[in-house]
């Protein structure tokens, strides 16, 4: 087998084969693919403390306090 590579679009799952490559590819029985996509980054996850912090929690029954009387002595 002789390597070509190119770059492609995809297009509803469906690799486009660039113009130049149509013909060569055309003519081969069988092809071998690799597919290199690019790597998506993770929006990363809120630390929990800070999203509680964003969006406290009430609890029936308990009263909340402020963080001046948390850390009084």
């Amino acid at each position: 087998m002789v390597p070509v590579e190119f770059q492609a679009k995809v297009e509803n799952g469906v690799i486009v084969v660039p113009e130049e490559y149509k013909q060569s590819l055309a003519e081969a029985n069988t092809v071998k693919v690799t597919v290199l996509k690019p790597v998506q980054k993770k929006t990363p996850r809120p630390d929990i403390m800070d999203e509680l912090a964003q969006n406290p929690v009430s609890v029936p029954g308990i009263r909340s306090i402020t963080r001046d009387e948390m850390h009084e002595r």
